[in-house]
């Protein structure tokens, strides 16, 4: 995952209503599909009115304290608020340290005997905590295989307990061979001058550190194997704007090697640009002055002695092009099967490149290019004598294992998905282990919920994905094997990747998810600040102080000022295929670095857990609070009777991406009439404030309904709603207990003789059953609506150059990888194409999707 976060936005203040379902439940009587309509609404009246009714059915037995919801009682929200309570009041910094404790003491590379090995650990902790018998054969599934595709497929249909299972992916990736890797300045008779030691120095006083330092080979996912040798160049964080900035200035890059440091992009984007400018190798480097104020300059000492960067700390990582697709290269859009079908890669370099520690860089700069570099004086400097690297790298087909666990609702066909990796680099305490652990401790809390007869109202799936570190591949491959399902039940994506790696607590997510956050992040308490909540962390820094690298300070200014808010998501964790591929609203979050913070050991072994414990998170109550947060986003998305997303939000935050569009276009002439699209805007906003407006009466309308229906008494039926409901909305009879309030459904006496819904109502048209029965098609209506909004900005055709990211809104930058893009077609057609013509398709392209959002709305 990226460790910098992305730019943030304010709010806009809209109607944000409360949240609702959608689903079918098995019909009572299957072979009368005349019957089934009315049985699909009846079922969902039904689902509410029971929980409606919890209390008095003795469903959920917790606090009896009552929750105020927009100003009245009511006996849903009060059984909402004991459930949330109830899970509060399970994640624990004593659980959260001990979990860190078992996952980040020992490598976990992706592919590896301890990842698999890990994998079914978390498979234990599904069983355990949702009261899932432990099988007699492992449910372990080749992804493809009857048994992996019903254990996802079932989940909306005849699922009826929790499950858990693994799902076994085959994507090629590579690994790196210490012996055979190298980094050698060459005399003047290309004799070994000096050469890299290429190695972290495992400090003793780091016990995990330097028990597994030789455990990962420091080199490059996806790196090609190889040697190369040229002169040694200069180029700064090897952005698009440093290349081309060095070849403005006259410096010939073909057959140079480029030492670029990390930062600013994604590492893949770093050999890309090289190549593409004919360089034959690349080595990127951790610098130092990237640290902020916490430097061995500053007068502190380097880990593990202090809190400064360990000066032989290597970062490893992906060099994927990701901006082009994420997931396994030979599979572009489609899963990762052990018999697939592979093509040749396009996402990957043809060129080798290596990390570097800044103790061998520093002795580069020295050596080679003309002392320790200032600022930027030293871009494009060109050494004089020539560097050879080497790089060796096993490439192979290499199996991998999502961790799958299924909560099914009694709506079914709703699903809430909430994900967080589980490989990391080496051992990975922070990402994505303090990750991990956040969703061990949302695991438990939902656990402790379900042990006590809580059932969701919508189904949840919780993921462990592997292969994130390569390139988003556990993930991706689920979401192009089940792309058909997922669009089709999934209403919302809630990831968390690195949940400590800082003091700042810093939050993306698509614009309809914002108030939710906002709503739910005031109602966490801030980790150490008893006065404060979550929502304040935002502003957190570092505890340390002292001077910083003025283009450093310069960069972090201009990234964060202004008011923190919730920004677009570009890429480089779970959620992108999610979001920018099949449309689903996602958020991510998690504490982040700040200049006053020890620097994070990205990808290192000094990212371990004496690190985590000492610097990151002492006493580990961030990790809780993350926990907490995400519980709560999963609770309300999944509980709440509407669907929280606000699209009025999003729909107000797009006239913020033109303005963005047409501040960013250096030159006029290339801008297209974007009043067109404005007019679509415009029009997409007053379609969105009349949901809205649905919102809030489909809402009224359908309580209102719900309280006459509660009012109705006659034991004669409740024997039989009993057994209507243990067989069809499938809560068990030691759940469902007399007296029930359940005269209402009288009605039900006499049902073999009904033959459909208008036949019910035509004799009691308004009676409070059919009124009961209208307001649930109503909030269903208006919940299909919210949850296909963010499907609205799909396009078929996709992005220009990179066709798999499908998001029109919003795609990982071009040439950031990791940053947002917002109009990403429009955008990189004025700024990168300059191409007039095709920047006036993109605006056509957005303002008939848009103007057919409208519609939709």
């Amino acid at each position: 995952m990226n460790p910098e976060k992305s730019e943030t936005k304010g709010f806009y203040q809209s109607n944000d209503l409360l949240p609702l379902p959608s689903g079918l439940v098995e019909p009572l009587r299957p072979e009368r599909p005349v019957f089934r309509k009315f049985l699909v609404h009846a079922s969902i009246a039904l689902t509410f009115f029971l929980l409606y009714n919890a209390r008095s059915t003795g469903f959920f037995r917790g606090s009896k304290r009552v929750w105020q919801y927009h100003g009245t009682e009511d006996s849903y929200d009060s059984h909402i608020k004991d459930i949330e309570e109830g899970y509060l009041a399970v994640p624990s910094a004593e659980s959260a340290l001990a979990a860190s404790r078992d996952y980040a003491t020992h490598p976990h590379l992706a592919g590896a005997v301890e990842d698999f090995q890990d994998a079914k650990d978390i498979l234990a902790l599904f069983q355990s905590e949702f009261g899932i018998p432990t099988p007699a054969t492992e449910p372990i599934y080749p992804a493809g295989s009857p048994e992996s595709r019903e254990a996802t497929l079932s989940a909306t249909s005849k699922l009826s307990k929790p499950a858990a299972w693994v799902d076994i992916y085959y994507p090629v990736m590579n690994t790196g061979n210490a012996a055979g890797m190298a980094v050698e300045l060459l005399g003047d008779r290309n004799e070994l001058y000096w050469q890299a030691d290429l190695l972290e120095d495992g400090d003793p006083r780091d016990e995990t550190a330097a028990k597994y330092k030789d455990s990962v080979p420091p080199f490059h996912g996806y790196s090609v194997a190889g040697e190369a040798i040229g002169q040694l160049v200069y180029a700064n964080y090897g952005t698009k704007d440093d290349y081309d900035r060095l070849v403005e200035s006259g410096v010939d890059l073909t057959g140079k090697i480029i030492l670029t440091r990390y930062g600013a992009n994604f590492r893949g984007l770093k050999v890309q640009g090289a190549a593409e400018r004919g360089a034959v190798g690349v080595l990127i480097y951790s610098d130092p002055r990237d640290d902020g104020s916490v430097t061995v300059e500053n007068g502190y000492e380097p880990y593990p002695a202090g809190p400064a960067r360990n000066p032989t700390s290597i970062q490893r990582g992906s060099v994927m092009y990701l901006s082009i697709y994420p997931g396994d290269p030979t599979t572009p859009g489609y899963p990762a099967y052990e018999n697939a079908t592979r093509t040749e890669a396009t996402n990957v370099p043809n060129i080798p490149s290596l990390p570097l520690s800044w103790a061998n860089a520093k002795l580069l700069f020295e050596e080679e290019l003309g002392g320790v570099h200032e600022g930027t004086t030293l871009n494009g400097r060109v050494g004089g004598r020539k560097v050879r690297m080497v790089n060796d790298v096993d490439t192979k087909i290499t199996p991998i294992w999502n961790t799958m666990a299924a909560i099914p609702g009694h709506i079914k066909d709703e699903v809430v998905v909430i994900g967080c990796h589980r490989d990391a680099w080496v051992m990975g305490a922070a990402d994505p282990t303090s990750g991990t652990v956040s969703l061990h401790e949302v695991v438990r809390g939902l656990g402790a919920l379900t042990k006590r007869g809580w059932k969701p109202l919508r189904t949840i799936v919780i993921a462990s994905w592997d292969a994130e570190e390569y390139g988003l591949i556990g993930s991706t491959e689920w979401g192009e094997d089940f792309a058909e399902w997922i669009q089709a039940h999934v209403v919302s994506y809630v990831n968390v990747d690195v949940s400590v790696s800082g003091s700042r607590w810093n939050v993306i997510s698509s614009p309809s998810l914002a108030h939710l956050i906002l709503r739910s992040a005031q109602d966490v308490p801030h980790p150490t600040d008893s006065g404060k909540t979550l929502w304040d962390a935002r502003y957190d820094v570092g505890p340390y102080e002292g001077p910083m690298d003025a283009d450093y300070a310069s960069m972090w200014n201009e990234k964060n000022s202004g008011h923190p808010g919730i920004g677009p998501m570009g890429s480089g964790s779970d959620y992108t295929v999610f979001l920018q591929r099949l449309g689903i609203a996602s958020s991510d979050q998690g504490f982040g670095n700040t200049p006053t913070d020890a620097p994070y050991h990205y990808h290192s072994i000094y990212d371990s857990q004496m690190w985590q414990e000492v610097y990151a998170d002492p006493g580990f109550h961030k990790h809780v609070a993350v926990a907490k947060h995400l519980g709560l986003l999963t609770l309300r998305l999944a509980d709440s009777i509407v669907l929280p997303l606000n699209t009025t939000q999003y729909a107000i935050e797009l006239d913020s991406y033109v303005d963005i569009v047409i501040k960013s276009a250096y030159r006029g002439d290339l801008l297209p009439d974007l009043s067109p699209l404005r007019k679509a805007i415009a029009k997409l906003q007053d379609a969105s404030i009349g949901l809205d407006e649905e919102k809030a009466a489909a809402e009224k309308a359908f309580r209102k309904a719900l309280k006459k229906v509660s009012r109705w008494r006659d034991p004669r039926v409740v024997r039989r709603v009993i057994q209507w409901i243990k067989e069809h909305l499938g809560i068990g009879a030691e759940e469902v207990k007399e007296p029930l309030r359940f005269g209402a459904l009288e009605w039900m006496s006499s049902v073999e003789s009904l033959s459909s819904e208008a036949d019910i109502c035509k004799s009691r048209t308004k009676g409070p059953l059919c009124d009961f029965i209208r307001a649930a098609k109503r909030i269903r209506a208006v919940n299909q609506k919210l949850a296909s909004f963010e499907r609205g900005f799909i396009s078929e055709g996709g992005i220009k150059d990179r066709e798999w990211y499908k998001h029109l809104g919003v795609a990982p930058g071009k040439h950031t990888g990791y940053a947002p893009t917002t109009l990403p077609g429009l955008t990189e057609a004025i700024l990168y194409d300059e191409d007039h013509e095709l920047a006036e398709h993109e605006a056509a392209r957005l303002t008939t999707l848009i103007e057919n959002l409208a519609e939709s709305l």
